[in-house]
C-alpha cells in the first residue's frame, strides 16, 4: 500500500561486486564477443578489445554491455576488491585469484551475493 502523496518507486536489489576499499581505478574500453553482465572477468583479444575471460584476466566489467551484434564501448575496472560470489567468467574464479591480484584486482569472499 502507497501512502497518499507519494509513489511506489519499486524495489532495489543490492549491488554485492565491490568488496573493499582498495582504490579502484577505472577505464572506457571496446567490449567484443557477447553480452556480458557487470562483474564478468574480461581479457584481451589480439586487437586489443575485451571480452569474456578463460585464461589471462586483465578487468572487472563494470556496467552490463550487450556486444553480440557489434564491439561497445563499457567501463572496466583496472584495479579493486570485488566479490567472489559477484564475479563471472569463463574460468572457475578460484583458477584466476592469482592472476588477478598480480593486476592488483583482489578477490574477496567477504559477502553473499
Amino acid at each position: 500500500m502507497v501512502a497518499q502523496g507519494f509513489t511506489d518507486q519499486g524495489e532495489t536489489k543490492a549491488d554485492n561486486l565491490l568488496a573493499g576499499e582498495f582504490p579502484r581505478v577505472s577505464m572506457l574500453v571496446p567490449i567484443t564477443g557477447g553480452k556480458y553482465e557487470r562483474g564478468t572477468v574480461l581479457g584481451l583479444t589480439g586487437s586489443g578489445k575485451y571480452t569474456i575471460c578463460t585464461t589471462a584476466p586483465e578487468a572487472i566489467l563494470a556496467e552490463t554491455v550487450d556486444a553480440s551484434d557489434e564491439d561497445k564501448e563499457a567501463v572496466v575496472y583496472l584495479t579493486g576488491e570485488f566479490n567472489k560470489a559477484a564475479l563471472k567468467a569463463n574460468a572457475e574464479i578460484d583458477t584466476l585469484i592469482a592472476k588477478l591480484r598480480a593486476k592488483s584486482i583482489f578477490v574477496k569472499e567477504n559477502q553473499p551475493y
